[in-house]
């Protein structure tokens, strides 16, 4: 009898830890399953994103090939391990001013320009050492060490070099550009309309484009004053912060603007004129190091060679 009941006791809690075994397969077979239905979901979601992305990225102008090659790359790999990240925010703020007054807003955005540096760190040691397979270059590791560093800094060049393009074309255009919004406001249209002619009549460039913009700030509802400052916000030049701002003091105070266009107008053409010399004199001391190290010896032996060739063959004793 007591053997019975052992043995009864024994198949009861056998036949519990097969349940309870049983019960915690199917708790794990279910969360895997949930797992695996979740993870799917975010696939999907992932998926469509890098979709849209890629959807928008064919409609994006791009002013540089090498970029419209390699964006589909550094968008769908690179931009989500920094999208949206606090860390990167500091970054983000200085690249955004950047871009805009690069007038590349409408082909990066802050994240993506980041994205495009930290692809660049892989993507030029990476070509390097293709080059160097192929035997078109022959480089040592630490040239591989450059590549990388120089991948990082490369995109701040580009951006800089086309911000310092953009200002000089705007500083280049600014007088014919006044002189016109001053013939508009003498021949009686006001200072917004004035701007509509320019728009409308004067050939394309950074500073018309600038000036459109302000146009249709002030269409959907910006003050004239506001958009202004965008307007000087957005190119970052002393020459158009100084112009902006006498506009904004005249427009509060109730001045003539054709008036101050005129002294802005004559302003500019001075500042033109010193910059111009600035540059004249400038550039004559820049051209005495190839004057004197290349064209002052070239001239010499020409002169002299002749001579000294002929002395040393004899003919100088006769």
């Amino acid at each position: 009898m007591p053997d019975n009941s052992i043995r009864h006791t024994m198949s009861f809690m056998g036949n519990i830890s097969i349940n309870t075994v049983l019960l915690y397969v199917a708790y794990g077979l279910f969360g895997i399953g949930v797992f695996l239905f979740v993870r799917m979901l975010l696939k999907e979601e992932e998926a469509r994103v890098v979709q849209e992305t890629l959807e928008d990225l064919k409609g994006r102008k791009s002013s540089s090939k090498f970029v419209k090659i390699i964006r589909p790359f550094f968008t769908q790999y690179v931009l989500p391990l920094v999208r949206g990240k606090e860390s990167f925010e500091n970054m983000r703020q200085n690249y955004r001013r950047k871009l805009i007054t690069a007038s590349l807003k409408e082909e990066f955005t802050p994240d993506e320009f980041i994205a495009f540096k930290f692809f660049l760190i892989g993507f030029f040691p990476i070509a390097g050492a293709i080059f160097n397979i192929l035997e078109l270059i022959d480089a040592s590791w630490y040239y591989f060490v450059l590549f990388g560093i120089g991948g990082w800094f490369y995109p701040d060049l580009w951006i800089g070099g086309r911000i310092k393009r953009r200002q000089r074309e705007i500083l280049k255009s600014l007088p014919f550009i006044v002189d016109l919004l001053v013939l508009s406001t003498e021949a009686g249209l006001d200072f917004i309309g004035a701007i509509g002619k320019v728009v409308e009549k004067a050939a394309a460039g950074p500073l018309v484009d600038e000036f459109a913009q302000l146009l249709r700030e002030i269409r959907l509802g910006s003050s004239r004053a506001d958009a202004l400052r965008e307007m000087s916000i957005r190119i970052n030049m002393i020459e158009i912060n100084s112009f902006v701002a006498i506009l904004i003091s005249a427009d509060q105070m109730g001045a003539s603007i054709g008036k101050i266009l005129r002294q802005q107008s004559d302003q500019i053409r001075t500042e033109r004129m010193i910059r111009a010399e600035k540059a004249g004199a400038a550039a004559s001391q820049k051209i005495l190091i190839p004057l004197v190290f290349f064209i002052l010896p070239a001239v010499l032996i020409m002169i002299f060679g002749p001579f000294f060739l002929d002395f040393l063959s004899g003919g100088g004793g006769k």
